[in-house]
């Protein structure tokens, strides 16, 4: 009898071991002749020699599965301790699986040739308005570079543009003052990586999610670099942005240039680093429209009130008319 130590450090514990350790006890009783006890990531199995070295190798494919599909069912888990191939779940297109499994995939052309941009260039720009998924399709991007360990780390940000309040009265420290203008890109992450691996990347700096003013003096290396809401940074912090670019990285740099809330005298430098790269090889960029807008269908007719009405007031300030607030 031998004693083996299996690390499990691929998937979230909760996902693995299951409901009330429903997936635990299931392999338990699938290998009756060996003592499996589990606590935290390390598993620990007690056995014949061959029989616990098989039984390391079935949990380490039991591992993988969790680890792409975000999801563990006891059918999987029966068939791969069988050694057979479990029911396909892989969707055409998918990029990653997100949490209970759900297939993160491209829902319209151009989130389609944002996937293909993101595997033919080293930066992307993704253009258009609120709802089109340009920010959620970079983060599923990034988090399959990091799955498929294509990269070491991802790091996000976002310009904080001060709307209304200065950070320096609001109340917390530095990080709970920021977190706010940063919360988009949590919930996308949360979306797509169980609680407890997000905490573990994040505690690690795997993850890292920090204000574009951080980004000064870095080299990033071995990383998928995303910008959001790009609009709001200013000539030099574009510029300066685009230049942390490392070995073996990619950028991608995500704005709608509708939804400037720069000061009028500051130029943008999402606008600018358009004009001055476009054509420029190695540089994608995909150019999204109103049709592309997949979140609730009212977001779309939002967006073409809204353009109408700056229609409208432009229409009236032409005639010479000032016309309503809006």
């Amino acid at each position: 009898m031998i004693e083996r130590i299996i690390i499990i450090d691929g998937v979230d514990p909760q996902t693995f071991y299951g409901v009330n350790n429903a997936n635990i006890s299931l392999i338990r009783n699938l290998f009756p002749k060996l003592r499996v006890s589990a606590r935290g990531n390390v598993v620990k199995v007690i056995g014949e020699e061959h029989e616990t070295a098989e039984f390391e190798k079935k949990l380490k494919e039991i591992e993988a599965y969790a680890s792409k599909y975000n999801k563990l069912t006891e059918e999987a888990i029966i068939d791969l301790a069988r050694g057979e191939a479990p029911r396909r779940m892989d969707a055409e297109g998918v990029i990653i699986y997100a949490q209970n499994g759900r297939p993160v995939t491209p829902r319209n052309p151009n989130q389609a040739r944002m996937v293909k941009s993101f595997s033919e260039n080293d930066l992307t720009f993704a253009l258009g308005p609120a709802g089109t998924g340009k920010t959620y399709i970079a983060i599923a991007l990034a988090v399959r570079a990091l799955k498929n360990k294509e990269c070491r780390r991802i790091i996000l940000s976002r310009p904080a543009v001060e709307a209304g309040e200065k950070l320096g009265f609001l109340p917390g420290d530095m990080k709970e003052k920021i977190d706010p203008y940063l919360q988009p890109l949590y919930d996308a992450l949360e979306d797509m990586i169980p609680p407890l691996k997000l905490k573990e990347y994040m505690d690690a700096d795997t993850i890292q999610i920090a204000p574009l003013a951080f980004m000064r003096g870095r080299t990033l290396n071995d990383a998928v670099i995303i910008l959001d809401e790009a609009q709001n940074t200013t000539t030099h912090q574009m510029k300066m942005f685009l230049t942390r670019l490392g070995m073996n990285s990619k950028m991608v740099v995500t704005g709608d240039v509708t939804q400037i809330d720069l000061p009028r005298s500051v130029r943008s430098g999402l606008l600018n680093a358009l004009r001055i790269l476009r054509g420029v090889k190695g540089i994608g960029m995909i150019e999204y429209e109103k049709k592309d807008i997949v979140r609730h269908p009212l977001v779309q007719r939002i967006v073409d009130a809204y353009e109408q009405r700056e229609k409208d007031v432009s229409a009236e300030e032409a005639a010479g008319s000032t016309g309503e607030d809006i």
